[in-house]
């Protein structure tokens, strides 16, 4: 999907009006309803703000203003492994790395809820070892639809790299 398409969806939604839109970011009406139009060579559509965060993440490479964004959204972002297509299917030592890292978490939780109470510290390690598993588990289905686990091997054996 395409920016302009997402702001156009965004729009038409119940929650707010282009007019509301406008009015908090202080631009124009007409402004607001250019980016949800494709930017063609005859002058409709225009750089929206969505293309524009497009361009500050691939110049910058730092991810870290997407996943800024994501939690903002109440979310979290994974990024997606790439296939390498090699047919490379070690799926055992994959499976076993994930059931690891669920162990991982578990073993976090069970330790920080010990004395029936978790700290600061605790909630914080516990974060970190959740945040890791639902991206390597992110990665492991991906592997999975794609048949294809070298990625998850290569991100196992840093001498693979």
């Amino acid at each position: 999907m395409e920016s302009h398409q997402v702001l156009k969806e965004a729009f038409e939604s119940p929650h707010t009006s282009p007019k509301e839109i406008a009015s908090e970011l202080g631009v124009s009406l007409s402004l607001v309803y250019k980016w949800a139009q494709p930017r063609l060579k005859n002058g409709s559509g225009s750089r929206n703000p969505l293309d524009r965060v497009d361009d500050l993440v691939r110049l910058t490479r730092h991810h870290g203003i997407v996943e800024w964004l994501c939690q903002r959204a109440g979310g979290y972002f994974v990024r997606n492994p790439k296939a390498t297509g090699s047919g490379n299917y070690q799926v055992v030592p994959a499976t076993h790395t994930i059931v690891q890292q669920f162990a991982g978490l578990l073993d976090a939780v069970s330790r920080a809820a010990q004395d029936n109470s978790i700290s600061p510290q605790e909630s914080a390690e516990i974060r970190l070892v959740w945040d890791r598993l639902k991206s390597f588990s992110e990665g492991f289905v991906r592997c999975c639809e794609q048949g294809d686990f070298e990625p998850i091997q290569r991100e196992l054996d840093p001498t693979s790299r």
